[in-house]
């Protein structure tokens, strides 16, 4: 690893649509990063699965963060050392911050019969149901529910109330909560803070100095990417 006075952290979900194409010039600012010597770090809600395909087109070869702050991968031989406590879960050498599966999906079964809330898992639907509920088709619909650690699921008619009950329920049993449009995610121990803190520790060491870490984040993203990070870069749409 080429010595560096900046590591980038950038939120890639809006710049990566799970349909169609990267948003334009971001394959060249990652080609001019790495010219650079500045790894940029990906910041995603996707798993290290959906994260396989963009990163192999579009050349990503340094650590990404996955599952909202589940876990932090490193590439083989990224770091010429071994982080304490990290697992290796595929090709990847992880550091677990939220509990592996089936942790997640246990505790979320559990707040469901505790409020009375349905709660449909992504994992129970069939192949048929699983397209018509992601909006997703075949080989993407799966990767969907193929996770590390957190676990997607939908509400079932829940009212405005019932919704406010597993919320409150929810951070009393420490369980992370979050809804992006139809589809919720449930995690026990995320922490996108930490997930920064690990791998900034990670790269001061390896570099021997401070590397000052730069959040990129739209506006949905920047209020948990921001507050871990030295520097701020909001993404404005237009």
């Amino acid at each position: 690893m080429r010595q560096t006075s900046s590591v980038l952290y950038i939120a890639v979900d809006a710049l990566i649509p799970l349909k169609g194409k990267p948003l334009a010039g971001f394959d060249e600012f990652t080609a001019a990063m790495d010219h650079a010597g500045i790894p940029m770090v990906w910041v995603s809600s996707r798993t290290r699965l959906q994260l396989d395909d963009p990163r192999r087109k579009i050349g990503h070869r340094h650590p990404f963060i996955a599952e909202d702050g589940c876990g932090v991968y490193l590439p083989e031989d990224y770091f010429h050392l071994r982080p304490e406590k990290s697992v290796r879960l595929g090709r990847f050498m992880c550091i677990p911050v939220a509990e592996e599966q089936p942790a997640a999906g246990d505790a979320l079964e559990a707040l469901a019969e505790a409020t009375g809330v349905d709660v449909v898992l992504l994992r129970s639907l069939s192949p048929r149901e699983l397209a018509q509920n992601s909006g997703l088709a075949g080989r993407e619909s799966e990767l969907l529910r193929q996770r590390d650690f957190d676990e997607l699921f939908f509400l079932a008619g829940a009212s405005e109330a019932d919704t406010k009950r597993l919320r409150t329920e929810a951070q009393s049993r420490k369980l992370q909560l979050r809804e992006d449009g139809v589809l919720w995610s449930a995690a026990v121990g995320a922490s996108l803070h930490r997930c920064v803190r690990e791998l900034a520790s990670l790269y001061d060491r390896a570099l021997r100095r401070h590397a000052s870490s730069v959040a990129i984040a739209d506006a949905e993203r920047a209020a948990s990417l921001f507050p871990p990070c030295d520097r701020r870069i909001l993404l404005s749409e237009g």
